[in-house]
């Protein structure tokens, strides 16, 4: 019996567009109500971005994995957290910076999301979507907090290659490339599969009990983190491939329908 299902946001559960399918979703967060069923987004998003996102009704009681799963939050608290120490984090921007300036680095605290003034507006206004609070320095060095977690932009698609050139901090802090515009970095050992565990703790639930979604290369340790694990349709072989099922893709509903779909057999 399914009690908890996870899905990613960008890709997974909203469309093209950014959006999802809001009548449908009452429909079904009705029915998880109905069954007991805990629902929880997955996300390199800001949790409080999240929160915009499905608006102040929809996130009562929703769980969130925000910050590239290195938060989560319930009902406007954090109960879990882990950063990366501020000296490591300033360490990691140099060096990224020393490789290439023509990317967008992206340093997340506790605060907000924390860009260079030297991006440009349009990059700026763009990269604002997943963030709910942006703020920019003249020198990530003005920072003196630990980070959430830090996030690159690579207009050239090159993320499978930048992000070798922080091979020296792979035992140091978790560093993906979840597509070829995206690298993620979060605390050493923190990932979806980790966090999503530590949920799992929180609701006394099993993997057996667990239905994930994703698509990304960012999601591959989600899909080991439930039976019933769905890569979306025009989610990344690698994915499909980690996964247990296919899902319509996320321009088709496909995370509502197929929840929709399974929860009435049970």
């Amino acid at each position: 019996m399914i009690k908890l299902v996870i899905t990613d946001m960008d890709g997974t559960f909203l469309d093209s567009k950014g959006e999802f399918n809001r009548e449908l979703y009452q429909e079904v967060k009705e029915m998880m109500v109905r069954k007991n069923v805990a629902f929880a987004a997955c996300t390199g998003k800001q949790c409080d971005r999240v929160e915009q996102l499905f608006g102040p009704e929809d996130t009562k009681d929703l769980w969130i994995l925000g910050d590239s799963a290195a938060r989560i939050k319930r009902n406007g608290e954090f109960v879990y957290e882990s950063l990366i120490k501020n000296q490591l984090g300033l360490e990691m921007i140099a060096k990224l910076e020393a490789h290439r300036l023509d990317y967008v680095i992206i340093a997340c605290t506790s605060t907000g999301a924390i860009m260079k003034d030297t991006v440009s507006d349009e990059l700026f206004n763009r990269m604002k979507y997943s963030y709910s609070e942006v703020s920019r320095v003249a020198d990530f060095n003005e920072i003196d907090v630990d980070f959430v977690k830090i996030s690159v932009y690579d207009v050239k698609e090159d993320s499978f290659h930048t992000r070798t050139q922080l091979a020296d901090f792979f035992d140091k802090a978790y560093i993906v490339a979840s597509e070829g515009a995206w690298i993620d970095i979060s605390d050493v050992g923190v990932h979806k599969g980790t966090t999503v565990a530590r949920l799992q703790e929180i609701l006394g639930v099993t993997h057996d009990e667990t239905m994930v979604f994703g698509d990304g290369l960012n999601d591959l340790e989600l899909m080991e983190a439930g039976l019933y694990s769905f890569a979306m349709r025009n989610g990344f072989p690698e994915t499909k491939e980690a996964a247990n099922f296919i899902a319509r893709s996320n321009d088709e509903d496909g995370v509502l329908r197929t929840i929709q779909q399974i929860l009435t057999l049970q």
